[in-house]
């Protein structure tokens, strides 16, 4: 099978320069890279890699800038797999997830365990990464080895490309997209079974840099959700609790907010939100103009 994997980025030039170096370590080298930015300003390329790199170029937003890859790849390559710009996939991560494509024809979309989230704290280093790989390796883990989601982690997800079809991410999910990696792939449901695969695993260092701001951000927990339970691709099992549990989580620390997070902006972003639904009003986009 062939397979692709692409990296939208925004002002992380060194770290996917780190990144596609380390890709070359992998048992199951990529057949091509993708990387795709809103100019050559955001990209730095090593000085050599195994396997060829292409760019694509264009307006901002992870959505917008997922599609501009994921068009061209459709028809050239089996397996289209995403990995955000700071995510560091175990050694053996593409070699499994070939592996799970071709012995379970019903699978659609594969996604690897994350062993670490610098997202849900300060942040994680490349050697807290490698570190934390090497600890996870031949460890043996309790419970299912294949755990089915309603949607995939957008951080590494992977899909069968003879199934994607005429669907795209949601450009109406701008910037930061908040939400769009479960929009899309539980939609991918309809096609076959969504998973994670507890034996193929990662990283994400949930570096800060190149995400928008608190107030934007908290409107996007918000208005993304009821626009995808309004859109009917996302459950409102799954999107009402998240968004209540942002909103909890907002207001709860919005008094000693931990210094990494804009946790006032986001409680402002929160009620704006709320304040405009009320109305009646479910627009993503607006975001452009806080």
């Amino acid at each position: 099978m062939r397979l692709i994997v692409i990296i939208p980025t925004l002002g992380r030039s060194g770290q996917v320069a780190r990144l596609l170096g380390y890709l070359g370590g992998q048992t199951r080298l990529p057949d091509e890279v993708i990387l795709s930015a809103p100019d050559a300003t955001h990209v730095e390329l090593p000085e050599s890699c195994p396997f060829p790199v292409s760019l694509v170029f264009g307006p901002k937003g992870l959505a917008a800038q997922r599609n501009r890859a994921l068009v061209p790849s459709l028809g050239r390559f089996d397996i289209i797999t995403f990995f955000d710009d700071d995510f560091v996939p175990c050694a053996a991560y593409l070699e499994q997830v070939e592996k799970a494509f071709v012995e379970n024809d019903g699978w659609a979309v594969v996604m690897g365990k994350v062993v670490r989230d610098g997202a849900t704290n300060a942040g994680l280093t490349w050697e807290n990464a490698e570190a934390a790989l090497r600890e996870n390796e031949g460890k043996k883990h309790d419970g299912p080895s294949v755990v089915d989601h309603v949607g995939a982690y957008g951080c590494n997800m992977s899909f069968r490309s003879s199934l994607v079809g005429d669907l795209r991410f949601d450009e109406r999910l701008v910037l930061y997209g908040w939400q769009e990696d479960i929009d899309f792939t539980s939609q991918m449901r309809s096609k076959g079974r969504v998973v994670c695969v507890t034996a193929i695993t990662g990283v994400h260092l949930g570096i800060k840099t190149g995400r928008v701001s608190g107030e934007r951000f908290g409107y996007s927990q918000v208005a993304n959700a009821i626009y995808l339970i309004k859109k009917g691709s996302v459950p409102a099992s799954f999107a009402l609790p998240l968004m209540f549990r942002n909103i909890a989580a907002n207001l709860a620390k919005s008094l000693r907010p931990e210094p990494y997070i804009d946790r006032r902006g986001r409680l402002r972003g929160n009620m704006l939100a709320i304040r405009h639904i009320a109305m009646g009003r479910i627009e993503p986009e607006y975001i452009l103009k806080i």
